[in-house]
């Protein structure tokens, strides 16, 4: 946005510039970085649980956010910002889910819906109500959020676990894996009703959040000053390649079209056999992976990302912003956004003159 200024990235326009070659695949003169690290002379202030903003009063909460924000230095493409959640599953309670959040999970470590899909006959299609509890507290929060952020942060956009995913939480996942081999035909038409909801759901949010004069980043968050997110289909980890082909995929392209470009949340091994299906999907320009867990860590996969860029997609790497020369030395600096932090602001501002000098 020519006219957004932010006052905790003064240097906004630069990052911004990085950001738009990023998803043209194109390079200038490193690639697109994010490092964060304490500011120097502020006190520290720690950022708030996993799914703040669930229950309780927003004002001490929002001082809270701003506080944290203004206490990081947001160094190289770095986009001041929030990441709100009520939780992995808040797209099926917005649907009318019963959203459970355990008494024990007073630090806000997760929570889950309640399964309610007993017939896609007698239960389609699905909606988001106006008055749903969840949805209506989500815009209020989304509302309130972009009140205090103004003319300092951006925020992000939310983990909406869309698709196939939606359908899981709604109807559970052995129901929805016997649904497939005995009655596609609601599949297609369930598929169908989940994937109308996302542009209205996101479009909301998004006008909510104001980001039509600031832009947005996913809760992975790479930035655009117009609009993006993080897509994913869980589920694939279930299903095999042509059901994934029948049903995923096409949703995943249409979410990515309305976005116009986003990136893609790919959770674990057993996902990868959908891996050249995932990056032939138009609009989506960079992978998350994650390596599951008990699984080897992530600079042992570096073949793996190798292949993704080979298909013509980024990778997204998280790392320590010393270990970025590991992982430059090994990929095409063109197709990759390293996502770092560092101990110090000098630190990270070396790291940043190495890539361009490196690069």
């Amino acid at each position: 946005m020519a006219d957004l200024t932010l006052s905790l990235k003064p240097d906004l326009e630069a990052a911004t510039q990085r950001w738009l070659a990023f998803w043209a695949h194109e390079l200038t003169d490193r690639p697109v970085t994010t490092i964060r690290t304490p500011r120097e002379g502020v006190e520290r202030v720690g950022g708030p649980p996993y799914m703040a903003g669930l229950t309780g009063e927003w004002d001490a909460l929002l001082d809270q956010i701003l506080a944290n924000l203004q206490a990081t230095y947001w160094a190289g493409d770095a986009i001041p910002h929030y990441v709100p959640s009520f939780g992995p599953d808040q797209m099926a309670a917005f649907a009318g889910a019963r959203l459970v959040t355990p008494e024990e999970s007073g630090n806000y470590g997760t929570n889950w819906v309640e399964a309610c899909i007993d017939d896609w006959a007698k239960q389609l299609p699905l909606r988001v109500d106006d008055d749903n509890y969840w949805w209506s507290r989500m815009i209020a929060f989304y509302e309130a959020l972009a009140a205090k952020l103004d003319g300092h942060a951006v925020l992000a956009h939310l983990d909406l676990h869309s698709n196939f995913d939606l359908l899981l939480a709604l109807r559970g996942g052995e129901r929805l894996c016997l649904d497939l081999l005995d009655t596609p035909d609601l599949v297609d038409a369930a598929l169908d009703s989940a994937n109308a909801l996302y542009a209205p759901v996101y479009d909301r949010l998004y006008e909510a959040g104001r980001m039509d004069h600031t832009g947005t980043l996913g809760w992975v968050t790479a930035y655009h000053p117009e609009r993006t997110n993080t897509i994913q289909c869980d589920f694939a980890a279930l299903i095999g390649p042509r059901q994934f082909d029948r049903w995923a995929a096409p949703a995943l392209a249409a979410e990515a079209e309305h976005l116009g470009r986003c990136v893609y949340h790919l959770d674990g091994p057993e996902c990868l056999v959908h891996l050249e299906s995932i990056c032939a999907v138009p609009g989506l320009e960079c992978i998350q992976w994650t390596t599951g867990a008990r699984n080897a860590a992530f600079p042992e996969w570096i073949d793996l990302l190798q292949r993704i860029q080979s298909l013509g997609v980024a990778v997204w790497i998280p790392c320590s912003a010393a270990e970025i020369p590991f992982y430059h030395r090994q990929l095409k600096p063109h197709l990759v956004w390293y996502d770092a932090w560092a101990p110090s602001e000098r630190e990270a501002d070396e790291m940043l003159e190495w890539l361009v000098a490196n690069t």
